[in-house]
């Protein structure tokens, strides 16, 4: 094996141990605090101290060639100041230089000070990059450069020069090569590291937001639920039950029962279809005019006027199925309107019947201006009228038999039950499915 083969070994074994101290170094929160750009008198006296006793140990590491020292030592100061700019790099280049000027010999001179200049010099090459790493490229071809500025230093200064030509025919190649892999290696860690702090930074940034997203949505959920009834009203004459529940925190299905008079009540329900957010937020500007024009406007002209209102701010993947009436106590009569909405079912107690209102073919939101029919249904004592969403038709189906006759099923076979009993009837026969659910509003009107 030459000498310059043998060189090269014993510096590359050097730069490996040099390495494995790197590793063991960047997992110091100190190291870490300085590649997030948080710089400290503390944490760049210790990095000093750090890298410059890895210059100390690449000077002892190395390989003795014509009286000069072939070492690793300049690999601690250039780190250093690639990762901690001018002044950690300076500082552990003066321990390692001026160590290295200590041990004396021909090259001493210029071998402590192109120790130094290699820590100054990573530093700016750190300011240049807007005080951040170069990543592993360039950070090679900085020590490439380093190493061969070095040796062009030790031909310049060191006397006599045929030994210094000596020295440097014989440790150009190990020299660079060793130097160049540990800071490879080196370099690989530290963007290694980065890459890590990056990933976990984001990971924590994508909670935070999911955090405040789910927050957001809490408080969204509990406005959202403010604007539906606290408590049933009494409706003399009838038993009311009714049940909400939305898909995800929030929902576009709503009902509604509205004191107009004390002889009428308003009756609504809806579906408002669309992206759960803004669906919600339809959900409650229509539940707002509704209740706020009730007892100025007949069905017709508020579903008018309501329409009129939401089609110019919505867009096309938006509209709104709505079925609103009004309820006659006196004569238990109940005047309706339908905007495309699934038709409440009717039980008819004398003749054990199931109907269905009638349903519009006209949606709020599509266009500007529309007509909506008016209907007029009367019912009977023990009458028992369902107001439904596609949710619960859904959320009702099975493999065998489609959620409409499940439902029409459990309303026939359960009439004599109590709108409460049977909300929490059909509830739990919801709960059932395996169907993903969408969101879900009921309410149910029985005649005494």
């Amino acid at each position: 094996m030459s000498s310059v083969q043998h060189s090269l070994l014993v510096l590359v074994e050097k730069a490996c141990v040099i390495v494995v101290i790197a590793y063991v170094v960047s997992r110091l929160s100190m190291f870490t605090e300085v590649l997030e750009g948080k710089f400290t008198i503390k944490n760049q006296a210790v990095l000093i101290l750090i890298f410059g006793a890895i210059s100390i140990f690449g000077t002892h590491s190395g390989v003795d060639v014509f009286g000069a020292m072939a070492n690793v030592r300049d690999l601690g100061p250039m780190v250093a100041g690639l990762i901690g700019g001018p002044i950690v790099g300076l500082g552990a280049g003066l321990i390692g230089g001026l160590y290295r000027l200590s041990l004396g010999g021909f090259t001493a001179v210029p071998c402590a000070f192109s120790t130094i200049l290699a820590g100054l010099l990573a530093g700016v090459v750190f300011l240049i990059n807007k005080r951040r790493f170069v990543g592993i490229f360039w950070a090679v071809v900085f020590a490439v450069l380093m190493e061969s500025l070095h040796l062009l230093i030790n031909l310049a200064i060191a006397k006599p020069y045929s030994q210094a030509l000596a020295v440097v025919e014989e440790l150009t190649i190990p020299i660079i090569v060793s130097n160049a892999l540990g800071m490879f290696i080196f370099a690989f860690i530290i963007s290694n590291l980065l890459r890590e702090r990056e990933t976990i930074k984001q990971r924590d940034l994508y909670f935070d937001e999911l955090e405040r997203k789910k927050h957001e949505l809490n408080v969204a959920s509990k406005i959202q639920k403010s604007f539906l009834p606290e408590e049933l009203p009494s409706i003399p004459g009838f038993q009311v039950a009714a049940l909400n529940i939305p898909a995800h925190e929030v929902g576009g299905d709503f009902y509604d029962f509205i004191p107009i008079s004390s002889e009428k009540t308003g009756i609504v329900i809806a579906d408002v279809t669309g992206e759960s957010f803004p669906a919600s937020l339809l959900m409650a500007l229509s539940r707002t005019i509704i209740r706020g024009e009730a007892k100025n406007l007949k069905p017709q002209k508020l579903m008018r006027y309501l329409n009129h209102l939401i089609a110019v701010d919505i867009g096309p993947e938006i509209f709104v199925t709505i079925l609103y009436g009004e309820l006659n106590l006196e004569n238990k009569c109940f005047t309706y309107v339908n905007a495309a909405h699934i038709p409440p079912l009717i039980y008819r107690n004398g003749t054990n019947q199931l109907e269905e209102l009638v349903r519009g073919e006209k949606s709020l939101g599509r266009l500007e201006n529309i007509e909506l029919d008016k209907y007029e249904v009367k019912i009977e004592n023990g009458d028992i009228i369902v107001f439904y969403t596609d949710g619960m038709v859904k959320a009702l189906e099975n493999k065998e038999i489609s959620g409409d006759e499940v439902l029409r099923r459990l309303i026939s076979s359960n009439h004599e039950l109590s709108p409460q009993a049977l909300v929490d009837e059909l509830k739990k026969k919801a709960a059932e499915s395996e169907v993903n659910m969408d969101d879900m509003a009921l309410a149910i009107l029985k005649a005494d």
